[in-house]
């Protein structure tokens, strides 16, 4: 069934119609999080966007069904020598699996803050263990897995001879002792295979019994498994952030499709380009790291990133900033009180077809945009804007008519505001810059017109 929708498949490079494999629903598989941190706004990036495509292919009259996994065992950090989970759990100093439960919940609430759909599972990779090893065991069967002599079960890379079509990276290329596997002494058979299953070693914590001996999954094995459970041998979008394309969608790709004798498991592969902040890519060591949290300390709509993400095309690289966040912000405060106004106005029939349009080519969210402040601006009826702007906000979701409540400034920040002015009017403009900076702490957002300040 044709929805419509057409969608950048990477591994075709080319735009391709979203299509459902049966008549009830499109089947979506979207990466999810590994829950030994919270989810940044790069994360939230990713998980938008899956939202996003579920919205507009409702928005157009489709079902969905979206799975989305919770990596909580698996991982591996960047020197592969540990989960990452037991390596937040020997920070935290609480059980590795407490761990996950409570990061867990602070994603579904970061979710919830940005209106991101909830998806009809939530498989935990910890409780999938048994289909990993039921399709481990039909992988080792079919030849495209063997036990290396360390015990762990390996996925033989040159068994699938269609490797690389999403990446571009081709196994005769990738030299031994690249970065994206664990190391393993020798015991694979062909430098590029990976573990499906990783023998438990000295590892204590986190571990299962299993035909081939105690242990844990790889990382790749889960999305495969969980994705051909819940979905069936069809999944017909694959979403996910585009650093997960390789090596983790190859190898994802390789595992499934040889599992139903080569045939491609994931109609379209979706991915969403690399969010930076403030001109860097985040990171803990930068110190750049922004979670919804923070967006919340200083005074600003949750919603208002939500906003600020879809002023970009997902698979452009964005660089977002806090002066971007706070216009956003500002839009959303300045929408809902002409919705309030516009509310008032007689009935009125939207005209959704530009919309619709740009929505259908590949998510142009920003062109969405730009047509509803044209619109906004436009003689057309305030009915007519009414309507054309509830409707839309069933995809940007942007609660649109929510009654804006206005704020109200604490003595501090007053007395702050009344020096800045002072500080203007003497030209002091280091001190100007002085008083800004203490008011941002506050969560005023301050800006200079030819009428004075506003706030």
């Amino acid at each position: 069934m044709k929805t419509g929708l057409f969608l950048y498949d990477t591994k075709s490079r080319n735009l391709l119609e979203v299509e459902s494999s049966n008549e009830s629903a499109v089947r979506i598989y979207c990466c999810g999080p590994t829950v030994y941190r919270d989810a940044h706004v790069g994360n939230l990036r990713t998980f938008l966007l899956a939202d996003l495509t579920a919205r507009t292919l409702n928005f157009l009259g489709h079902q969905t069904l979206l799975v989305q996994n919770i990596t909580d065992v698996g991982h591996m950090s960047e020197d592969f020598e540990e989960d990452k989970l037991l390596s937040q759990s020997q920070l935290e100093k609480r059980d590795p699996f407490e761990v996950a439960r409570d990061y867990e919940d602070r994603f579904h609430t970061d979710l919830a803050r940005l209106n991101i759909l909830k998806a009809k599972r939530y498989p935990r990779a910890s409780e999938s263990i048994d289909m990993m090893q039921t399709l481990i065991t039909h992988l080792i069967e079919n030849n495209h897995a063997y036990v290396g002599e360390d015990g762990s079960v390996y996925f033989s890379a040159e068994s699938f001879p269609g490797y690389g079509a999403i990446s571009g990276n081709k196994l005769t290329e990738l030299k031994p002792g690249h970065r994206y596997e664990y190391s393993e002494g020798g015991a694979k058979r062909f430098h590029a295979d990976w573990a499906l299953w990783k023998a438990a070693g000295n590892r204590s914590e986190m571990i299962w019994d299993s035909p081939w001996g105690t242990g844990f999954p790889g990382w790749h094995i889960e999305c495969s498994a969980m994705s051909m459970h819940f979905l069936g041998e069809t999944v017909d979008l694959h979403i996910g952030g585009i650093d997960l394309r390789f090596p983790h969608h190859e190898n994802e790709r390789a595992q499934s499709n040889a599992a139903i004798n080569n045939r491609e498991l994931v109609s379209l592969w979706l991915h969403g380009e690399h969010l930076l902040f403030e001109g860097r890519k985040m990171s803990k060591s930068a110190g750049n790291v922004v979670l919804v949290a923070d967006l919340i300390s200083q005074g600003l709509d949750p919603l208002a990133l939500r906003l600020a993400l879809m002023e970009n095309r997902y698979r452009s690289q964005m660089d977002l900033t806090w002066d971007a966040l706070r216009s956003a912000d500002k839009t959303l405060e300045r929408w809902r009180e002409r919705m309030a106004i516009w509310s008032q106005a007689p009935t009125a029939v939207a005209d959704l077809t530009e919309i619709a349009q740009h929505l259908a080519q590949d998510l142009d969210l920003p062109k969405v945009l730009i047509a509803l402040r044209a619109l906004e601006k436009s003689v057309v009826s305030e009915g007519v804007k009414y309507a054309t702007f509830m409707e839309i906000d069933r995809v940007l979701a942007l609660d649109l008519n929510r009654p804006v409540v206005k704020k109200e400034l604490s003595v501090e920040a007053r007395m702050l505001l009344e020096a800045r002015a002072i500080a203007r009017t003497n030209k002091d403009f280091a001190l100007s810059d002085e008083i800004r900076g203490k008011l941002e702490v506050l969560g005023v957002n301050v800006q200079d017109t030819a009428q004075g300040q506003v706030w």
